[in-house]
Formats: structure tokens, sequence, C-alpha cells
């Protein structure tokens, strides 16, 4: 079973897992920030952006935005960043 990741461990590092987005055991009705990050590690090669895409697509009703997505350094994890309408 996957962990659950609540507001306040989502607001100390402003990032919440494309899993935990997807699996529905992110909690960030109590996020106190305007910008937040989602990091896709599932999948591999192209999968990492769909996982982050289809992260994002899921939080847009929520009032969340994509601003960009980027792939970062040797550990090929993908950050999706958004920012709340």
């Amino acid at each position: 079973m996957a962990t659950r990741e609540t507001a306040e461990m989502i607001a100390r590092t402003r990032i919440v897992s494309a899993e935990a987005i997807l699996n529905n055991t992110a909690d960030l009705r109590g996020y106190p920030h305007r910008y937040l990050a989602i990091m896709s590690h599932r999948g591999v090669g192209p999968e990492r952006a769909t996982y982050a895409l289809m992260a994002a697509e899921a939080l847009d009703p929520l009032g969340w935005e994509l601003l960009n997505i980027a792939e970062f350094g040797s550990s090929k994890l993908v950050h999706a960043f958004l920012r709340r309408r």
C-alpha cells in the first residue's frame, strides 16, 4: 500500500509524488503555498513525463495550473511545476 502524503509533508519540500496524486494518497487540502512540484519517478523514459502530466491534469479541477515540466540531471526524475489559480 502506498504511503499517504500529508499537506505538512508536502509543504516541507513543496514536492508531491505523481504516484500519490494518481493513487489518491496525497492530501493537499491544507497545503499553504501557491507553487507545487510533482515528481515522477515511475516508468522509464517518456513514461515519467506521462505520469507527471497525468498527475498535473488530475489537479487541474482543484485549481492547479501546469507551468512547466522538466527532467533534471542524471537521476532522470521528471518534475511538473504547478501554480494555484
